[in-house]
């Protein structure tokens, strides 16, 4: 919960949601470049990995910090499951959206912060958090929240 949350959590999560804020519009470029399009194999084998929840219609995956969106475009565009993105910078958000409703695909992207989900719990069949957990400003109590939110038996997959 917000209230548990220190006084250095919230400066950093401040913090890390105006750096991202600022360099939104590079920010695809800047992955590629700096990972020498590494990146983009690994979202494949995180989508690959999910390949028979993504199968299922009845599923539903969360991205958790899914910035501008490419991983949730990566498992939305091989999956029947339905894919929801959330991350707590917006211009991130917006770029996002821009990207998929180019493609159609229909990713619902919702402005949330990964410490504290408004969904309930066990509400999701796989959680992928990508490139994201090391700035959350306590990664155990973000871990945490992923877990509260994941379905028994269902699949977390971090890709750092």
């Amino acid at each position: 919960m917000q209230s548990d949350r220190t006084a250095n959590e919230i400066a950093h999560s401040n913090a890390v949601r105006e750096m991202f804020s600022g360099i939104a519009g590079r920010y695809d470029l800047l992955n590629h470049v700096l990972s020498a399009n590494i990146d983009k194999r690994w979202r494949r084998l995180v989508r690959q990995d999910l390949a028979e929840i993504l199968a299922n219609e009845k599923a539903i995956v969360l991205d958790v910090a899914c910035g501008t969106g490419d991983l949730s475009i990566e498992l939305k565009s091989h999956a029947k499951a339905r894919v929801l993105g959330t991350d707590f910078c917006r211009p991130m958000l917006d770029l996002a959206n821009e990207k998929t409703q180019k493609l159609t695909l229909g990713v619902p992207y919702i402005e949330a912060d990964a410490m504290q989900l408004s969904f309930a719990d066990e509400s999701f069949d796989a959680v992928t958090i990508a490139f994201g957990l090391r700035n959350l400003s306590n990664f155990k109590d973000g871990l945490a929240e992923l877990r509260r939110i994941l379905k028994p038996g269902g699949k977390l997959v971090v890709l750092e």
